[in-house]
């Protein structure tokens, strides 16, 4: 298998160049709508992105929530002609568009950027099924404790961090499937306990788990 000499994924991940342009992105600017065609992937360099989907009936569904280090729009590289959800981005982004014919050229040349893609897409694979059996088996009141630690980045690699405060209770109903008066209801329950705080913008304390792990 042919690799550049030197390749730095890093510095390949966060500027323009062949077949990859830096969008700047305004809150609640739509990177594509569903049924748009499929014909590149997007990586988010800063911010977060939302994506949801619109049934034939008019109802939104929240999917996803992604945020700096996420890879999205990949089912163009599977065959997926047309986009089967919107992207909006929750805040100010900086998203990195890379053209579908030089991701495929990427992940035939590059070892190092097949290998961190597909550890995204395994590692993304698992938690789409933490999150259907959370949806199966959970009270929607550790649903929303969960959503909002994996926002906080609890379990990853990187230090935790305050939530992004323009996320609203709205959205945060629409991704843990219930109503915004019980986000409401739960979130000062969890302020009362001490598990977060409001102050400008909303900060998870690890306590938080003890709602995740309580039976």
């Amino acid at each position: 298998m042919r690799q550049t000499p030197g390749f730095d994924i890093k510095l390949f991940l966060g500027s323009a160049g062949d077949a990859r342009a830096i969008l700047h992105c305004r809150k609640n600017k739509v990177l594509f709508s569903q049924g748009d065609q499929a014909n590149a992937i997007f990586y988010v360099q800063k911010g977060r992105v939302k994506l949801t989907v619109l049934s034939k009936h008019g109802k939104e569904a929240v999917i996803g929530i992604l945020a700096t280090g996420d890879f999205f729009g990949e089912g163009c590289l599977a065959g997926q002609p047309v986009r089967m959800s919107t992207a909006t981005a929750l805040a100010e982004c900086s998203i990195l568009r890379l053209e579908k014919a030089g991701i495929v050229r990427l992940l035939h040349e590059e070892p190092a950027f097949a290998d961190l893609f597909l550890k995204y897409l395994l590692t993304r694979n698992v938690r789409f099924e933490e999150d259907l059996v959370d949806q199966l088996f959970n009270s929607s009141e550790k649903r929303l404790a969960r959503v909002l630690l994996l926002l906080a980045n609890f379990g990853k690699e990187a230090n935790p961090e305050p939530v992004v405060s323009k996320i609203s209770q709205e959205t945060l109903a629409a991704m843990i499937g219930t109503t915004r008066s019980r986000v409401s209801f739960f979130m000062n329950r969890f302020r009362k306990l001490g598990f977060i705080e409001y102050n400008g913008e909303l900060k998870v304390h690890n306590s938080l788990l003890t709602i995740v792990l309580h039976d």
